[in-house]
C-alpha cells in the first residue's frame, strides 16, 4: 500500500513542479522513448537471468505493492503454534510429532494456523528440523549449523531477483542516454527544417534521458529496495523459528523456548511478554 502511495507522490510531485513552471505535459509523452528504454531494460533482464529468477522477480514486484506479511499478530500466532508443538513433544515425546511433521497439511495442530501453513518454506523448515530431532543421531550444535546454512541458502535465493532488479535500475540512466543519442541522430537528419520541428525533436531526445533517470531512482530502484526488505523480513521470521527449536532441543522448557524466540523478533513488530503469555 505504501509503495503505491510513494509512486503517486514521486510522479505527482514531479508533474506538479513541471506544471508550476508552465510546462506542457504533452511534451513528456514520448512513447518511442519509453519503448526504447523499457524494452531494452526488459531485454537485459531476460538475457542475464534464468526463468526461475524471472518468476521470483515478478512475484516480488507484485508483492512489493502489498503490506508486510510478518505483522505482530503473525509472530504471536507462530509463537503459539511453536509452543503447542513443543509442548506436545515434551509431554508425549518427540515421536508423537511424526503424524504432524510427516503430513503437515493434514495435521490438526497446524490446521489452526492457516497463515503459517501457507508459507511452504517455513513449514518445511520446521517439519524437517523436528523430523531430524525425532530420528536422533544429530547433535544440537550440528543441527543449529545446518539450520543456519539452510537460512543462508534461502536468503541468497530470495536476494537474486533483488540483485537483478537493482542491475536493471542501474542500467536505466544509460539506456536513457541511448534513447537521447538516437533522438539527436534524428534531429541532425532534420537540420535545415523548420525551427519548431527541430525543437520538438530535441525535446523528445532530452525526454529519453529524463525517463531513464526517473525510472531508475523513482520507480525500479525503490521497488528493488522494497523487495530486499521483504527478503530480510522472511529471514528474520525463520530466525525466530530456528532459535525457538534449538532452545527446546537443548533442554529448555517450551514456554522459555518461546520467550527466547520472542526476544529475536524485530523490535517494531515484537509482541510484549504479556501478549505472548
Amino acid at each position: 500500500m505504501f509503495s503505491i502511495i510513494g509512486i503517486v507522490v514521486v510522479f505527482g510531485c514531479i508533474a506538479a513542479g513541471y506544471l508550476m513552471e508552465h510546462g506542457n505535459l504533452k511534451v513528456l509523452l514520448q512513447p518511442a522513448e519509453l519503448i526504447i528504454i523499457g524494452g531494452a531494460a526488459i531485454g537485459t533482464v531476460l538475457i542475464s537471468n534464468p526463468l526461475h529468477t524471472l518468476k521470483q522477480m515478478l512475484s516480488g514486484v507484485l508483492g512489493a505493492f502489498g503490506s508486510s506479511k510478518f505483522t505482530q499478530q503473525r509472530y504471536v500466532d507462530s509463537l503459539k503454534m511453536m509452543y503447542e508443538l513443543l509442548q506436545k513433544a515434551r509431554k508425549e515425546g518427540l515421536v508423537a510429532l511424526e503424524t504432524d511433521i510427516e503430513e503437515p497439511e493434514k495435521s490438526a495442530l497446524f490446521a489452526k494456523y492457516k497463515e503459517f501453513v501457507k508459507n511452504h518454506h517455513a513449514v518445511a523448515f520446521v517439519c524437517d528440523t523436528m523430523r531430524m530431532a525425532v530420528s536422533g543421531g544429530v547433535e544440537v550444535f550440528d543441527l543449529d549449523q545446518m539450520l543456519e546454512a539452510d537460512m543462508e541458502v534461502h536468503h541468497h535465493e530470495a536476494n537474486e531477483p533483488v540483485t537483478s532488479l537493482s542491475t536493471m535500475a542501474d542500467s536505466l540512466p544509460g539506456l536513457g542516454i541511448v534513447a537521447a543519442v538516437l533522438g539527436v541522430v534524428i534531429t541532425m537528419s532534420a537540420m535545415g527544417g523548420p525551427p519548431e520541428e527541430i525543437g520538438r525533436k530535441v525535446a523528445a531526445a532530452l525526454v529519453g534521458t529524463f525517463l531513464g533517470i526517473l525510472l531508475c531512482y523513482g520507480l525500479v530502484g525503490p521497488l528493488a529496495s522494497r523487495m530486499g526488505k521483504m527478503a530480510d523480513e522472511e529471514h528474520a521470521f525463520l530466525l525466530v523459528l530456528r532459535v525457538t527449536m534449538v532452545a527446546f532441543l537443548k533442554g529448555v522448557a517450551p514456554i522459555m523456548a518461546v520467550e527466547i524466540g520472542r526476544r529475536t523478533v524485530p523490535g517494531h513488530v515484537r509482541p510484549s511478554f504479556q501478549k505472548v503469555e
